[in-house]
């Protein structure tokens, strides 16, 4: 508060001393002037790739070494600091994030630590160009001084939630500073010496800090618009792997869900849903939270909402809970029984009955092409992980297929399991329902599914996040996320139904969350 009402009395009085213009007291209005003079807007929307390159030497032991930067728009990106043997290494290909660190093995980063080098990676890509059309808002945090120099600090917040802090001269209105986590890391750097390249102002000294170590970069060679080919985002070759027959290896996957779905109803368990909606500068402008008790039947979850916002329903709330999950029950032991039926009647008619419209993982095969793989460690089991982007050549037929072919991403698969242990995507192009009449899904939002192998026998959910971006009925446009945490599985017979909301028994947890 003290801050709040410090930068309220502090901004007029410096916009009057000249120090910061008037027109700069908006964020975007701030970044549109560092745009300008950072080339303008027409360059830099023509900027498609961008290479730095240059010497260091590493505060803590005067160490020297080389500093790379690669830009490709629209979201590649790849940053080496090498002062020693080997390089440490942090990139984003377009559809996962890697890490390489100089006494290790290169890992492909999960979660918030690939979201954070996703948003620096979109952050550099764009040069701050066309934020709000890219659904990444802007906020003002107010003046500051960096040594003698007057500057002011504008931070933007990804639809991912991700935030980044960025401070500009109040004269120049070129950036000093940008800093944020990077794979789980502090990092800050400082820009300094501005020179032009092909009409876009670079800056050739940098400051890095990067954790606990600080490095000095002098850059040597700038690069605009030259060729620069996708190996080098790519997961490293050497740690590469021969990728498995897919086709085989999806219908696997797919055959064996039935048998899944039934081990399954074993289990019962908890989730919590925390669902956050944000402004257009980022701020979050409401929160709910509700928590349900849940068990698997026929392949699907069957919920019971307990409680909102930390409190237990009252018992008049429960009661219709309850009433809600009973119907719901109904309705799924009325639709397999009709199935059974339909299946039933397929088969004396000599037919193999399908559902055609049914997705399922293999229409990722259809519609996708699949880079990258390697293998590694997830929840202490061995999976093999490889990128996916949409397949431009395939002609979608359905609307999953559509769908499936607008996203790019990265999966994690259990082949001994035949199972999907983790799948991370996003949106690279819009998707419109009804022709967008009825609700534009916006390029950008994004998804994470994670599962946990339990009692060594079963892979089930512990986490799923999503970052929506959407617009409604041509109008009301939203950005909201939401995260889901799975907790406390335990042994339960789904004929036992009234147990439902009481999913805590003497037993212990079958998983626990870390």
């Amino acid at each position: 508060m003290r801050i709040r009402l410090f930068v309220r009395a502090t901004l007029p009085l410096l916009c009057l001393a000249g120090a910061i213009p008037l027109s700069a007291q908006d964020a975007g209005k701030i970044i549109d002037q560092y745009v300008k003079v950072l080339g303008g807007s027409a360059k830099l929307a023509k900027l498609q790739t961008l290479t730095l390159e240059g010497s260091l030497v590493r505060a803590t032991d005067g160490r020297e070494g080389t500093f790379t930067l690669d830009c490709k728009a629209p979201n590649r990106y790849y940053m080496e600091v090498l002062a020693g043997e080997r390089p440490e290494i942090v990139a984003y290909n377009g559809k996962s994030a890697w890490h390489l660190s100089a006494p290790g093995e290169a890992t492909t980063l999960l979660g918030l630590d690939a979201l954070q080098v996703e948003a620096a990676s979109f952050l550099a890509n764009t040069h701050l160009l066309n934020l709000k059309k890219n659904k990444v808002g802007a906020a003002l945090l107010g003046p500051v001084k960096i040594g003698t120099r007057d500057a002011i600090e504008v931070e933007v917040t990804m639809p991912t939630g991700v935030k980044r802090q960025f401070l500009f001269d109040a004269s120049s209105h070129l950036l000093l500073r940008e800093s944020g986590l990077t794979a789980g890391v502090a990092q800050e750097i400082l820009y300094d010496d501005y020179r032009p390249e092909n009409g876009i102002q670079v800056a050739r000294k940098l400051e890095l800090h990067q954790g606990s170590e600080i490095y000095t970069i002098t850059i040597n060679r700038v690069a605009v618009n030259q060729t620069i080919g996708e190996r080098v985002f790519d997961f490293p070759r050497k740690s590469q792997v021969q990728l498995p027959d897919l086709k085989k290896l999806f219908a696997e996957i797919d055959a064996n869900q039935k048998a899944l779905d039934k081990l399954k109803e074993n289990y019962t368990g908890r989730r919590a849903t925390e669902e956050t909606e944000f402004d257009g500068s980022g701020k979050v402008t409401k929160t709910e939270r509700e928590e349900y008790t849940f068990f698997y039947l026929d392949g699907e979850e069957i919920s019971t909402q307990v409680g909102k916002d930390g409190k237990p329903l009252s018992e008049s709330e429960q009661a219709k809970q309850n009433e809600q999950t009973r119907k719901r029950i109904e309705e799924i032991q009325k639709k397999q029984a009709r199935k059974d039926e339909k299946d039933e009647k397929a088969r004396e008619e000599g037919k193999n009955e399908k559902d055609e419209d049914e997705p399922g993982i293999e229409m990722f095969l259809r519609a996708c092409q699949f880079v990258n793989p390697r293998r590694e460690r997830y929840r202490g089991q061995d999976v093999l992980v490889f990128d996916f982007e949409g397949n431009p050549d395939y002609k979608a037929k359905k609307m999953a297929e559509r769908v499936v072919q607008r996203l790019a991403g990265v999966i994690w698969v259990d082949e001994k399991q035949h199972e999907v242990a983790r799948l991370e995507a996003y949106f690279v192009k819009d998707f419109r329902f009804a022709g967008g009449l009825l609700a534009n899904l916006q390029k950008g939002t994004s998804f994470i599914f994670e599962q946990a192998f339990v009692n060594n026998e079963v892979w089930l959910p512990v986490y799923e996040e999503a970052h929506v971006g959407v617009r409604v009925l041509l109008v009301k446009g939203i950005k909201m996320n939401e995260v889901t945490r799975y907790s406390d599985y335990q042994r339960f017979n789904v004929e036992t139904l009234s147990t439902i909301n009481q999913p805590k028994t003497t037993s212990e947890p079958a998983v626990k969350q870390p």
